[in-house]
């Protein structure tokens, strides 16, 4: 198999003070936190075991991102947030998971599930 580069890129803003304000948010009003990526891979401050475990298994590289380091990285990059995206071989994006379906998982192992499949070529 063929190593790939996978993008997680987070709807939300870098830093311990976003952190911290994330994390309340999803305590308070989870309906209304506008990052379904984090709201399903993190719990109130840390990676859900679950998915640290797949991802340690995952034989591909990964690289994480908040809005503004992506912004940076990938200048004149649009991408509806959250996303999961994935570097061609021609050093352009392609999206493996769109914000839309990310919206509509419900939990890790949908989204392991979902990603495997989309990994597969499904």
């Amino acid at each position: 198999m063929t190593a790939r580069t996978i993008l997680f890129i987070y709807n939300a803003n870098e830093g311990l003070f976003s952190a911290m304000a994330d994390a309340a948010h999803k305590l308070v009003s989870p309906a209304t936190y506008p990052c379904s990526l984090c709201a399903i891979t993190y719990g109130a401050v840390s990676m859900r075991g679950e998915w640290k475990a797949y991802l340690k298994r995952l034989p591909h590289e990964t690289r994480f991102y908040h809005r503004e380091d992506f912004a940076r990285d990938w200048p004149g990059e649009a991408v509806p947030l959250p996303a999961i995206l994935e570097v061609t071989h021609g050093g352009t994006l392609s999206t493996l998971i769109p914000k839309d379906d990310l919206d509509k998982v419900q939990s890790v192992a949908q989204l392991i599930m979902m990603l495997e499949g989309r990994l597969a070529g499904g």
